[in-house]
């Protein structure tokens, strides 16, 4: 099962994410099949390509002549009017990623239908954020070689991808897939098949807790976003970052992850997600999120009191290595990925992990414990992993 240079890579929805897969596996080296139903998809992924590709030269970190090497090795197939034999197209590919719409159903069909084209022994990849790869993969004759390969959008920009093998996925398909990614210059990691896989269940509380906060009347969205910048060093806040992300998307993420894990109240969506969903406030996209984005609004400014930032800044950074701690606990990612995911995957400052002992995971847990005893909500709950490690004086890091 193993993924040469020269193999016969394919992807399988030319959206943003789709056309960026496609670039980076043909900036690698790979001959490449971009497939679409829709004309106009495939003619925006051509020009976006394109136009991504001249950036890079005018940065320096390509020729010219390379970039047209690339272009050149990405071909689309499919748009209005084909049906599913355009799926023969993929027959001699040695991976497929998949980058259509989140929706099961959706998913299923098309890993059922590309399958009966493929040759053997190829791996079908799923894009997914929130999906389960072991219910994809249930629509599979040969389950073992469906995989997550789950990229960060822009994807050739990010540099993190989390390798989500399901509940039957092969050692080798695992092995395989990996190996290529990080051929491709990326920063894999491992996870398990859990709702959000590592970075989009660990980062859960950067927005919910802000939320909170927020509803509480503790402090306004301004203030909230000025202490994770200044105090904290995240590069975004909470609410500007989802209103870059997209209030449709970040929403449906919560969701997804609060459903997936049986409802457990740590992830619970609020009720000012809602509003502003069902306002149709979306973020910077629509000109109206967390923030007024139109023509000529003020922006509001941050009540910049230092003790009241600090205290924003530790509740929600505790409450972020608590779900890091969480994720070691139920063995979704090991503490080496958990923090590489969170740093190359979403830009922290620090690895949730490194930064919890730097900070003493004692006073990492006493804020906790404060939390569960002022509210009394299963929200706060402290890992057990975490006091555990505070109680025999453990370290994530040991050698």
């Amino acid at each position: 099962m193993k993924i040469t240079r020269d193999s016969r890579i394919g992807v399988v929805g030319a959206g943003a994410m789709g056309s960026g897969i496609a670039q980076v596996a043909a900036t690698y080296g790979h001959e490449v099949i971009l497939h679409d139903t829709s004309s106009d998809s495939l003619e925006r992924a051509t020009k976006g390509i394109g136009t991504s590709l001249a950036r890079f030269v005018e940065k320096g970190r390509i020729t010219a002549d390379e970039a047209a090497r690339i272009e050149k090795r990405v071909q689309t197939v499919g748009g209005d009017g084909s049906d599913s034999s355009a799926l023969d197209a993929f027959a001699e590919c040695a991976l497929i990623i998949e980058a259509v719409i989140e929706n099961l159903e959706a998913k299923q069909d098309l890993f059922s239908r590309l399958e009966s084209f493929l040759v053997e022994p190829a791996i079908l990849a799923t894009n997914t954020s929130s999906l389960s790869v072991t219910a994809i993969a249930r629509a599979c004759a040969q389950p073992e070689r469906v995989i997550g390969i789950h990229f960060f959008n822009p994807p050739t920009v990010l540099p993190l991808v989390e390798i989500v093998p399901g509940y039957v996925t092969s050692a080798d398909a695992t092995a395989a897939a990996r190996e290529i990614i990080n051929a491709w210059g990326k920063t894999t990691v491992l996870a398990l098949d859990t709702p959000g896989f590592i970075v989009n269940r660990i980062a859960r509380p950067f927005y919910g807790e802000a939320l909170r906060i927020y509803e509480e009347g503790i402090a306004s969205m301004a203030t909230i976003d000025w202490a994770m910048r200044d105090i904290g060093g995240f590069k975004m806040g909470p609410f500007e970052l989802m209103d870059f992300i997209g209030n449709d998307v970040n929403f449906a993420a919560t969701k997804a992850v609060y459903e997936g894990t049986f409802n457990d109240p740590r992830y619970k969506p609020t009720i000012t997600q809602q509003r502003l969903f069902e306002a149709g406030f979306l973020g910077k996209k629509t000109g109206r999120g967390y923030y007024d984005y139109r023509e000529g609004a003020e922006q509001p400014e941050p009540d910049r009191d230092e003790e009241l930032g600090t205290e924003i800044f530790s509740r929600i950074l505790a409450m972020l290595i608590n779900e890091a701690a969480d994720a070691v606990l139920f063995r979704i990612a090991t503490p080496r990925d958990v923090d590489l995911a969170m740093t190359r995957g979403v830009n922290y400052p620090k690895g949730l992990l490194a930064w919890g002992e730097e900070l003493g995971l004692h006073t990492v847990l006493a804020r906790l414990e404060a939390l569960y005893n002022n509210y009394g909500e299963d929200r706060y709950r402290p890992s057990a992993l975490l006091k555990r490690m505070v109680s025999e004086r453990k370290s994530f890091f040991a050698d």
